[in-house]
């Protein structure tokens, strides 16, 4: 029997009914078997065993579970204990337990948690003197997550500070005061009472005291401690005002000792990750955050570091472009290639706002130094890109070579970030696709690289997305049609090729009539080839029985086949008693292809479609943001003075200086580009039609 495992009280642990206990994988019965490994002599079993619990009792939070309560003795117990290996995982899942309690609402939170962890907190105090500084860090910790410190944190709390000598220690504590001192009982104390100074002074008087004169203390990063544990509240105004703790955190964010917060348990992070933690204090419209961190510094991590703090800015707001790009511009000749990289790539999320740097950028179509990432890309892709974005031909020579796969870089599929105020910038590049489709306007010079890639031999893959680029080009990518036309026998990659013809139009009707019988043989892309059958200059009758009865089935009408039926325009005017109930489904896709369907069939049927495409963009105006509400907003434009009412629900939006976007990287700019110019040409077919705004 380990030493550890002699901390339990095996009659008490054996008195639960573990298996009538649920946690994330069922029953609890195998909580007392990870339990004994984790206390069990193998560092490697034992630190396994505790992961398990860890994923068993917490996973990815949203509740705690009734399991979590029964354990937290025995867990604690051994987080006591020397000999046992795993004490700071041990000490994680507690703290993770402690703050979602905090977190969940009550019907996700086990009744006998509460009453488990008043019980227990003096256990979680004692070991604030453990002897060993990883475990007061942890323990410290605790208490700077949970939601319920209770009334005897803080007096525990600044007995261990005033014994506390190590530097990393510190910083936990006081963390964990502040959060004693906001969320303890009574809450934070006031200006008048942490002003006091005499023997009636409270435990939560003497914390603020504390937590103000740290603020001005020699050692920076003890500084920034205060100014995170004291938040962005009043208390915090009116301690410091905001350019106060601004100066402290850059100053302390850009010190060498920055590094003391890798060996903390709270931060257990390296200066990119502090950027990024303390960059939540700063979060307004204001650039000086982020201004402070792009200054020049020797440290590769601080420059970097402060181009991911000018892409969260960027990301969020609009206005702040102008203090920001030169020095996202002056990077762009760093010596660093991972600074040199993350400099284009932002400006090429900037795209047409940073056109007057465009020479800058280019000077770097040669630089093929590569990231060290997993996919390596080199500094003249994100150059590339970002001529792409800026519509420079200087990119088109560097795209003819991608294309024709002769140069490395740029992945063939596409990849999707999500996006939230405050998500991580990924500054990741598009799908060599992605880049062509959006530029037409230089289509001839790439077209001659694309049709040499059209060939039966090509991964079907490739040609459906090249297929893609080819649609999305429309008429100026005539010339591909006769290498096209070959694709269509192929019943491999005739799909690609009806995607292509589709977007091209009548200058493909030599396919029509291999795109009928392919309409006909049924199967998943039978409504694709009726479409391009239809788009190339077929008859309405054969596309109208393959679309409408796709865009209509009861049970499975899509928002593709919807889409397509509305190119049919008045020849599907038979449907419309459908796509009005189609138009008031619950499902918003459904809803604004419906929608417009419906317009488009009935020759301008707007008592129905603009409501429903109203309540589709109705959040738009308060900064929320669906894909689906770009189609809607383009439909909406298009159907005039009749989408009064939403151009007047949306004529705030062009003033507005939040991004709008719902997917992070690269897309969020191009998100929000795309909705504000749907929103300008709504905002001008109405006025256009008679001055209503």
């Amino acid at each position: 029997m380990s030493e550890g495992w002699k901390s339990i009280d095996r009659a008490e642990l054996e008195a639960v009914d573990w298996a009538g206990l649920k946690h994330n994988y069922g029953t609890a019965e195998d909580v007392p078997e990870l339990l004994r490994r984790c206390a069990g002599t193998d560092p490697d079993d034992a630190e396994d065993a505790a992961f398990h619990l860890l994923n068993h009792l917490y996973h990815q939070g949203g509740w705690v579970c009734p399991a979590a309560a029964a354990a937290l003795p025995f867990v604690l117990r051994l987080a006591a204990a020397p000999q046992v290996t795993p004490r700071r995982t041990l000490l994680e899942l507690v703290g993770r337990l402690a703050a979602e309690a905090g977190e969940v609402e009550a019907r996700f939170l086990d009744p006998h948690w509460p009453a488990a962890w008043e019980r227990h907190l003096p256990d979680v105090l004692a070991l604030l003197a453990d002897p060993a500084p990883e475990i007061r860090r942890a323990a410290a910790d605790v208490i700077g997550a949970c939601a319920d410190p209770g009334e005897g944190a803080l007096p525990a709390l600044l007995s261990r500070w005033h014994a506390e000598s190590d530097p990393v220690t510190r910083l936990d504590l006081v963390l964990a005061l502040g959060n004693a001192a906001r969320c303890g009982p009574g809450g934070a104390p006031s200006d008048e009472a942490a002003a006091r100074t005499d023997e009636a002074a409270t435990p939560s008087d003497e914390a603020a005291v504390l937590l103000d004169s740290l603020l001005a203390d020699p050692e920076p990063q003890l500084r920034l401690a205060a100014v995170i544990a004291l938040g962005d509240g009043p208390r915090a105004s009116a301690t410091a005002p905001a350019e106060g703790r601004l100066e402290i955190a850059l100053g302390a964010l850009r010190d060498p000792s920055v590094e003391l917060w890798q060996r903390t348990s709270a931060a257990d992070c390296g200066v990119r990750g502090m950027h990024q933690w303390t960059a939540s204090l700063f979060d307004d419209a204001s650039p000086a955050f982020a201004l402070g961190l792009m200054a020049d510094h020797p440290d590769q991590e601080q420059r970097v570091g402060g181009l991911e703090q000018a892409a969260r800015v960027l990301s969020r707001w609009r206005s702040p472009v102008d203090a920001l790009l030169p020095g996202v511009v002056a990077r762009l000749d760093d010596p660093a290639v991972e600074v040199r990289y993350r400099a284009a790539e932002l400006l090429a999320c900037l795209g047409p706002a940073a056109a007057a740097h465009a020479d800058e950028v280019a000077a770097l179509l040669d630089d093929t130094a590569v990231r060290a990432t997993r996919v390596g890309e080199a500094v003249a892709d994100a150059a590339v890109w970002a001529l792409a974005r800026m519509a420079d031909p200087r990119c088109l020579p560097r795209l003819t070579e991608h294309v024709a796969g002769t140069r490395p870089g740029f992945a063939s599929a596409g990849t999707y970030y999500g996006g939230s105020a405050t998500s991580f910038h990924h500054p990741a590049l598009p799908a060599l696709h992605e880049v062509l489709i959006r530029l037409p306007d230089h289509a001839q010079a790439l077209l001659p690289a694309i049709c040499d890639r059209l060939a039966p031999s090509e991964d079907p893959r490739n040609l459906r997305r090249f297929g893609e680029v080819l649609a999305a080009w429309g008429s100026a990518a005539e010339s591909a049609v006769p290498r096209v036309l070959v694709l269509l026998a192929d019943d491999e990659r005739w799909t690609a090729a009806a995607t292509a013809l589709a977007g091209i139009g009548g200058a493909g009707r030599a396919g029509r009539e291999a795109l009928l019988t392919r309409s006909r043989t049924g199967g998943p892309d039978a409504e694709l080839a009726a479409w391009a059958y239809w788009r190339v200059g077929g008859e309405p009758g054969p596309a109208l029985e393959v679309l409408g009865s796709a865009a209509t089935n009861e049970h499975r009408a899509t928002h593709t086949a919807l889409n397509r039926l509305a190119d049919l325009g008045p020849h599907a005017a038979g449907c419309a008693d459908r796509l009005r109930e189609l138009a008031a489904t619950e499902e918003p896709w459904v809803r604004t292809q419906a929608a417009h369907a419906l317009w488009a069939v009935t020759g301008g049927d707007t008592e129905t479609a603009v409501p429903a495409l109203l309540e589709v963009v109705r959040k738009l105006s308060d900064g929320t943001y669906l894909p689906v509400m770009l189609p809607a907003v383009r439909h909406l434009a298009r159907m005039g003075e009749a989408a009064t009412p939403a151009a007047r629900l949306l004529q705030g939006v062009p003033a507005d200086d939040r991004r709008l976007y719902y997917f992070g990287g690269w897309r969020g700019f191009t998100e929000d580009e795309a909705v504000r110019t749907a929103v300008d040409e709504l905002l001008a077919a109405v006025s256009g039609a008679r001055g209503l705004l």
